[in-house]
């Protein structure tokens, strides 16, 4: 559809959410938009207060097209795809090609394994994360086969055990390959690392706590002290990840500029727990591009594939697309 004339233009646009391509005389696309209202998003462009670069762009639109979807997800899905592909010189591009790592727990065997996961989730078994760094990962893992003695190694490893692996012997898994452990006792040891990922460290300290007592009154001090260990590193580890008010899933998203460059920092909060942030430094077509544009780019390609958690918080009103 050609601008020349405004009024025909829009009387063509329908109000349906959909995605929008703006190409210049060339046919060079421009820009590629999303919306949930296609008409009064397309219409907010030829407005006469507009930033600098948007003043710029509607210069030099000469056609637009529009492709209208089922759903603003579909829409969101579509505009991310095509800005990957066609990279548009008007666009904020995101660029972060990594999927994020997972805990992945394999609640389906006889004696569940904790394990690094990237990737799709289509096997059975938990998945909590996503971690914002393959470090953050190890991290967390190091600290659960501390506390709770799980194994975490490869199955065929696993399976043709006939002792104990090193592992065991300095006191990082409870050997259930050769039978060092109950499937009763080693089960609970799988529930509550699933419980500390859920950050119900809370529960499993309180449990700790009763069995460190009757463990004593039962004159069975060495098991008393393990669970007196135990209780001190889970005590130590919620107060260092413990966010005050913030329950669910939350991701915190912030943006900083100088220069001409943004940074985006996002924050992984997880059941009050915090997983740590990553940065991200978008391209962005000028200097004139404000936080608001920037964020509202930026949640727009990177949730297009990924879990959109219960709760989003930014640092700046976002324009309504």
């Amino acid at each position: 559809m050609e601008v020349t004339d405004k009024k025909a233009l829009l009387k063509g646009i329908p109000g349906n959410p959909g995605v929008y391509r703006m190409f210049d005389a060339k046919k060079v696309l421009l820009y590629v938009g999303k919306a949930k209202n296609l008409k009064k998003r397309v219409a907010s462009y030829f407005n006469k207060h507009q930033t600098p670069r948007i003043q710029r762009l509607v210069e030099q639109i000469e056609k637009i097209e529009f492709t209208v979807t089922q759903t603003e997800a579909e829409a969101l899905l579509l505009e991310s795809n095509l800005i990957k592909q066609h990279r548009p010189r008007y666009n904020i591009l995101l660029r972060d090609d990594k999927s994020y790592p997972y805990i992945y727990v394999t609640t389906e065997d006889d004696f569940p394994r904790l394990t690094f996961h990237r990737g799709g989730k289509n096997k059975p078994g938990r998945y909590f994360g996503p971690y914002p760094s393959a470090g953050a990962v190890r991290s967390t893992l190091n600290l659960l086969q501390k506390i709770f003695q799980v194994r975490q190694c490869e199955d065929s490893f696993f399976r043709n055990r006939s002792r104990p692996c090193l592992q065991y012997q300095i006191d990082r898994c409870s050997a259930p390959c050769v039978g060092k452990i109950s499937k009763e006792k080693y089960h609970q040891d799988i529930v509550d690392s699933i419980r500390f990922l859920e950050g119900k460290s809370g529960e499993i300290i309180n449990a700790r706590v009763l069995a460190m007592e009757e463990a004593a009154s039962k004159q069975e001090y060495e098991q008393a002290a393990v669970f007196r260990d135990q209780i001190e590193s889970l005590r130590q580890i919620s107060q260092q990840q413990y966010i005050t008010g913030a329950k669910g899933e939350v991701d915190i998203v912030v943006c900083a500029m100088e220069s001409g460059t943004a940074c985006v920092q996002v924050f992984y909060i997880r059941a009050g727990s915090s997983l740590g942030n990553r940065s991200f430094f978008p391209r962005l077509p000028d200097a004139t591009a404000s936080k608001a544009e920037i964020l509202s780019a930026f949640i727009s390609q990177y949730y297009s594939h990924r879990e959109i958690p219960a709760e989003l918080i930014v640092d700046e009103v976002l324009p309504d697309t």
